[in-house]
């Protein structure tokens, strides 16, 4: 079995050398390795391979010699504006103050500037936000002082303890335990190692994944403003459209008794996505609910508890058995997409959906012969979908629902309309292909089966519903 040990140093000659032979002398093996100064000059990431009980050693080993961190509460850096009058000793007081509080100067940066007054921006490393409320209090009897915000991509203000500071930064906001944020901690470090391999900014990573999760947290409560739009096919049945500004569209379509759902969006906006549901139909409770899913990824099936039947493939079974079994699914069996995904699943209170209202209709274990693959019918009257199962260019398990009569199809993920993203939308779904390198599993095979799937539909006038963005109305001639 394999472990990350996440290790603290100190920064100085032969400091890996004594982790390096502690983990050796019992029989342990190296697996991955990443250490990045520019980034953090103490902390360092070692996988190591071995049987359990030598792994428990190793962490008992290195604990004792100081390299593993007996705490997730280091802090963070906080950047700071202190106008002050351009003249001699005016900085001492505020560097006094400083002093008393044991905060350390991370970062300095000013200059003069013809006006009398002069801008000192300070990166300040602080433990407790009550320190920082009365520093402040006491820093603004000296002079007019502010909290800046930075982009972290552009600007490193301390690497002295970035990890820990970064975490803990991000941990406070979404509320994330010590485990979680020991694994958040891990899947950074994985993504900015594989992206520092391409020659990516490696601070921009720590950016897009702190953006992720100020977007996860601006969707919630008040914030979740979802654009709502009724519409009807061509042959005048009804459909409500959802699009949150974080994770899949759910599509709600009216077949008589029922409320036919496609997709279900994250799990952290159960309770928004239900209040908005019931602003359309008020007796959703009491009508019967089922759901198409596109295919397994976390952004569509986090709230499929609020459906009493959700149809999928076989493969989407298979992804979700994985999980239940806390083994990698089938998105993370890809190395490239793994971290992120983990990282999604942590941000969003993802879990395994529960078997219990799911239902295998069609399709295989085995791999899909041809692009797109038909695997059945699937009648829910007045509806009667042909489904078509991809490769997985965009992940297994991938599917396609066309509907002749009504002339509707979705399409998951293997086609979205970009251009009708809602700008929150478009500022959220930058972050995964950067982080992923693409949201494709395999982009060329993804790319063919897009170009196949208009080679499904009839001439004519179509409603093409993708998993993200609006309604897209096309001509096929």
């Amino acid at each position: 079995m394999k472990r990350v040990f996440t290790t603290v140093m100190a920064d100085q000659a032969g400091a890996f050398l004594g982790a390096d032979r502690c983990i050796t002398d019992l029989g342990l093996n190296i697996t991955r390795v990443s250490y990045n100064k520019a980034v953090d000059a103490h902390m360092l990431f070692v996988e190591v391979e071995g049987d359990e009980a030598a792994l428990g050693l190793a962490e008992t080993a290195l604990a004792k010699l100081g390299y593993l961190p007996n705490t997730m509460q280091l802090g963070s850096v906080i950047l700071m504006e202190f106008r002050l009058k351009d003249r001699p000793g005016a900085l001492l007081p505020v560097l006094e103050l400083i002093r008393q509080f044991d905060f350390n100067i991370s970062y300095i940066s000013a200059q003069e500037n013809g006006t009398g007054y002069q801008n000192f921006k300070m990166g300040l490393f602080v433990e407790s936000s009550e320190d920082v409320s009365d520093f402040m209090r006491r820093a603004a009897r000296l002079c007019p002082v502010r909290v800046l915000d930075y982009d972290r991509s552009e600007k490193v203000l301390d690497n002295t303890v970035f990890y820990l500071s970064f975490v803990t930064e991000i941990s406070e906001k979404m509320g994330l335990s010590d485990e979680a944020k020991s694994r958040l901690l891990v899947d950074s470090n994985l993504i900015m190692q594989m992206l520092d391999e391409r020659d990516r900014p490696v601070h921009q990573v720590f950016d897009c994944i702190s953006q992720f999760a100020d977007c996860i947290r601006a969707g919630r409560g008040a914030g979740y403003q979802p654009r709502v739009t009724r519409l009807q096919t061509c042959a005048g049945l009804p459909i409500t459209l959802i699009e949150p500004p974080c994770g899949s569209n759910l599509c709600l379509l009216e077949c008589r008794d029922m409320l036919l759902g496609v997709d279900s969006g994250f799990a952290c906006y159960r309770e928004e996505l239900l209040r908005t549901i019931l602003g359309v139909y008020p007796d959703f409770r009491e009508r019967r609910r089922e759901l198409l899913l596109t295919h397994g990824d976390v952004d569509h099936c986090g709230c499929l508890d609020l459906f009493q039947r959700v149809y999928m493939n076989q493969k989407v079974w298979d992804n979700f058995e994985l999980e239940r079994r806390g083994a990698p699914n089938f998105r993370e069996e890809n190395a490239i997409h793994a971290p992120y995904a983990r990282i999604s699943k942590l941000l969003t209170d993802y879990r395994p959906p529960s078997p219990d209202n799911l239902t295998v209709f069609a399709g295989t274990s085995e791999p899909a012969p041809e692009l797109l693959t038909p695997i059945g019918r699937l009648e829910l009257a007045p509806l009667c979908f042909e489904v078509y199962e991809g490769q997985g260019g965009h992940v297994l398990g991938e599917m396609v629902y066309v509907e002749r009569t009504h002339r509707i199809a979705f399409t998951g993920d293997i086609f979205v309309n970009v251009k009708a993203f809602l700008p929150a939308q478009a500022k959220f779904n930058r972050l995964a292909p950067f982080l992923m390198t693409s949201v494709d599993v395999e982009p060329a095979l993804a790319k063919r089966e897009r170009e196949a799937l208009f080679g499904l539909l009839d001439p004519g006038k179509w409603q093409i519903f993708g998993a993200h963005g609006g309604v897209c109305e096309v001509e096929i001639s």
